[in-house]
């Protein structure tokens, strides 16, 4: 399917400021009908902590009381499943499911010992009992300002009510039992109604700025650890670095088998053929050797190139200038290259730095079409910068399955960035920061 990378779309324009809006969008209806199942949610969430947590101290003295309180933590880990549920669906507040409680062993008592040390299931249970409070201030709180403002507001459309069925000429204001204010004439009736406007405008960001709070608490309490976080980042990362050794170890070993090692053999051959040759056909024998001597010259060229593509010597002699100059270099466009760092990165991330910049312009050799190119290396705070540009086609993207997705793998595995700005028809700007570790 074509896709017309020329054409973007043009945000939605309104009339109205986003404080007349508000009362009307459909974010702060959201948020109030969560606000409102607050409660009972609350509600639910409270009873069943403190009866569980109650109930398993009374039988903490036997046997049945450690069980107990692993299965009410995890009773409180499946409520909680529902109120991240319930976040992501009003509030759009996406929180990551923390992992499932695995024992060292297996066995009841492996699992209930896990459950006890895990500081998730923990943290559900004071959620339990933190949010009650707060669900019932903010159901309150939300309800009234709701109630009251629509209410007035619309006073002028049910002030009828009032005489039609009722002793009064409207809502009063003050009443002693003696003299009565009630609120019924035109003036009345249209301030009464203003006033009801500004509860109705305040209203979505009282409710926006208390859904914040439970925004804090379901991604402070019911989501997964920083620790564990870090630990499957790390986990995944520890697999691209993996994947990326093996691909590189069969790159090599490709290129060896095909190559040099390929060179070397038919060399052994063509020599063998000149000794035997020697004595009969001098001239054959010559020209066979002289063929060889080719061969040799081509073979250790191979050779060098396979092992700049492992760690190129003059960046470990000289540093990301020589050896990004050495690259450009070999560019078949004309390239730029400006490198501002007043001492060496640490020895990993500057290798790293070198076959990003390294395969960023392979690909504007391959496929930009590109008339000039430039690399940029800097450094900013404790990171480093790299930014590669032509004036290439351009419809470059780090879709899967494309070079550049790779590469921002490899970069993501050191806690590093890629960000690629290639529109249609050019130019393309892709730019590389990685963490200084010096």
């Amino acid at each position: 399917m074509a896709t017309d990378y020329g054409m973007r779309t043009q945000p939605q324009r309104h009339t109205l400021p986003p404080a007349l809006r508000a009362p009307f969008t459909g974010r702060a209806w959201k948020e109030f009908v969560y606000l409102l199942l607050n409660l009972p949610m609350g509600i639910l969430f409270f009873v069943y902590t403190i009866t569980a947590i109650s109930v398993s101290a009374g039988l903490i003295v036997t046997f049945l009381g450690i069980p107990l309180l692993a299965a009410a933590l995890i009773g409180c880990r499946a409520l909680g499943a529902v109120e991240r549920t319930r976040a992501r669906a009003l509030l759009g507040l996406d929180v990551a499911s923390p992992l499932p409680v695995r024992g060292e062993k297996s066995g009841l008592m492996s699992w209930v010992g896990a459950v006890l040390k895990s500081g998730v299931s923990w943290r559900h249970l004071l959620y339990g009992i933190l949010h009650f409070p707060w669900a019932l201030f903010s159901f309150v709180v939300s309800v009234t300002f709701m109630v009251t403002g629509w209410s007035l507001f619309l006073y002028p459309l049910w002030q009828w009510v009032f005489p039609e069925h009722t002793n009064q000429d409207g809502i009063a204001l003050f009443s002693d039992g003696t003299n009565d204010f009630y609120l019924d004439t035109p003036f009345e009736i249209a301030a009464t109604s203003v006033v009801g406007l500004v509860f109705v405008l305040a209203s979505p960001w009282l409710i926006r700025g208390m859904t914040g709070v439970d925004r804090l608490m379901v991604a402070g309490l019911l989501g997964p650890s920083k620790l564990a976080t870090r630990v499957s980042e790390l986990e995944s990362d520890r697999g691209v670095v993996v994947d990326t050794a093996a691909a590189d170890l069969r790159r090599i070993e490709r290129d060896l088998h095909d190559g040099a090692q390929a060179r070397l053999v038919a060399l052994a051959m063509d020599l063998g053929l000149a000794k035997e040759k020697l004595l009969a056909d001098p001239e054959a024998a010559a020209r066979m050797v002289d063929e060889a001597h080719g061969e040799v010259k081509v073979a250790l060229q191979e050779l060098r190139d396979l092992a700049r593509g492992i760690h190129p010597a003059v960046l470990t002699d000289r540093g990301l200038d020589a050896a990004l100059s050495s690259v450009a270099s070999r560019c078949t466009v004309p390239v730029q290259v400006e490198v501002d760092l007043e001492s060496r990165p640490a020895a990993a991330i500057e290798g790293i730095a070198y076959f990003t910049v390294s395969e960023l312009l392979q690909n504007v050799s391959k496929h930009a079409r590109a008339s000039r190119a430039s690399v940029d290396v800097w450094r900013m705070e404790d990171r480093l910068m790299l930014q590669v540009s032509d004036d290439g086609r351009g419809g470059a993207n780090t879709s899967s399955g494309s070079g550049l997705a790779g590469l921002a793998e490899r970069l993501d595995a050191v806690d590093g960035i890629l960000v690629v700005d290639s529109p249609a028809g050019g130019p393309t700007t892709v730019t590389a920061e990685l963490p200084w570790r010096k």
